[in-house]
């Protein structure tokens, strides 16, 4: 009997079961803490990056608006401008606005260079002349409207005409052409008036 009772005893565990997991460990649980460190400061650093590209992106382009504003207060709006580009086309006209991106012009002219053939009696040649005459834009073949975008990639500079009443100038050309079209030219009219000049070089 005392041999029976001695084999239905429990026996006892001396030591507690070592709990399983990553904070089992003071080791484990360091390393927890120095991934949650390092993930905290990657984004701070982040964060700091791309609030710096905010600024510096709206630094530069108020910068590029305060440029474009400082350049339009010197247009002055009772006189033409001439705009220059990098093909060598020159415009005449009114600027209407001005940005970093484009330029907005009006009632524009533009020079249009015809070579003319004519005898040289001296040393029994023909000579060439070039004979400029200013154009109203809008009677082209395509027929353009009265005003124009320009990319400003494509300006060189541009600058503000005198007034000056001499028809053999911009000015005084262009004050002429506004007298005789108040309300302005008809393209069958220009096309006439160039068949009119045609027929007395011809003469």
């Amino acid at each position: 009997m005392e041999f029976m009772n001695r084999g239905n005893q429990q026996v006892q565990p001396t030591h507690a079961p070592a709990p399983v997991g990553p904070s089992a460990s003071p080791r484990g649980r360091g390393r927890g803490l120095n991934a949650f460190k390092g993930l905290r400061i990657a984004s701070v650093v982040l964060l700091f990056a791309a609030t710096i590209l905010v600024i510096a992106l709206v630094w530069l382009i108020m910068r590029g608006n305060v440029r474009s504003a400082s350049e339009a207060q010197y247009i002055q709006k009772d006189r033409l401008q001439a705009v220059f580009l990098n093909g060598g086309q020159v415009y005449f006209g009114k600027i209407q606005d001005l940005n970093s991106k484009y330029l907005k012009m009006a009632d524009i002219f533009y020079l249009r260079v015809n070579q003319v053939v004519q005898p040289d009696q001296a040393n029994n040649q023909q000579a060439q002349q070039n004979d400029i005459s200013l154009v109203k834009l809008g009677c082209e073949l395509h027929r353009p409207s009265n005003d124009m975008l320009i990319n400003r990639e494509h300006v060189i500079f541009w600058e503000n005409l005198k007034e000056e009443d001499g028809e053999n100038t911009v000015p005084g050309a262009v004050k002429k052409y506004m007298a005789q079209y108040p309300e302005g030219q008809e393209c069958q009219d220009q096309a006439q008036q160039g068949a009119n000049n045609t027929n007395g070089t011809d003469n």
